[in-house]
């Protein structure tokens, strides 16, 4: 157990849990995994007295943490199960794959800015987490790694990119929310045969616009 991680935030996680049960989300072991993951520990402890109100934040190179309700959300629609190989593009602050982790599942994240890049490879492991870190363009994905059974798209895509479609096994999910920079649908696209995808809009969500290439 991290010393970081007291009582009382574990008592705002129970807290944040039930809030989110509340609007929604009924999956049990996403559910755990957002009451086990210590959030306060992905924020700048200025912001710490905002780890478990049920918001995003800001986390520097003009990203954010992403609202927990809307983790929790993207993470049920994935419905991941033990071992499944996930590619989460955008890893941010390392929250939504923290939680993936917690779920059983292989974690494969990619992110675009080296900034972020570099603080998350440091921080995850030392939280005893170990997903495999690659700093890239996220619109390209990781061809030589898939394909993979379940893709998460952590930042507001313009459309969906046809390479991640393609890097989908057939019966894998891709979760992405897509539209202009003021609102998204929340896209559930399952891969039903090489060449046919089923796709569910599941309500309106406001993320960070999805960028091409990398920064330094």
């Amino acid at each position: 157990m991290d010393a970081r991680d007291s009582l009382r935030h574990k008592g705002l996680r129970k807290r944040l849990v039930e809030g989110i049960r509340i609007k929604g989300v009924r999956d049990q072991r996403v559910l755990d995994a957002i009451a086990k993951v210590p959030r306060h520990l992905f924020m700048d402890s200025s912001f710490i007295q905002f780890a478990y109100k049920d918001q995003a934040f800001p986390i520097g190179a003009g990203q954010t943490i992403s609202q927990p309700f809307t983790v929790a959300f993207q993470t049920q629609l994935l419905d991941v199960q033990p071992n499944e190989k996930v590619l989460e593009v955008g890893t941010g602050s390392g929250y939504q794959a923290a939680v993936l982790l917690e779920i059983g599942a292989t974690v494969f994240t990619i992110e675009r800015q080296r900034e972020l890049f570099l603080k998350v490879q440091q921080l995850l492991p030392e939280l005893g987490y170990h997903p495999k870190f690659f700093y890239g363009d996220g619109y390209k994905g990781l061809p030589t790694y898939g394909p993979f059974d379940k893709i998460i798209i952590t930042a507001g895509a313009p459309y969906v990119p046809e390479d991640l479609l393609l890097q989908l096994r057939v019966g894998g999910v891709l979760v992405v929310p897509v539209g202009p920079t003021e609102k998204q649908i929340m896209y559930k696209i399952t891969r039903i045969s090489e060449e046919e995808f089923e796709r569910e809009k599941h309500g309106t969500f406001v993320f960070v616009p999805m960028l091409k290439g990398t920064v330094n």
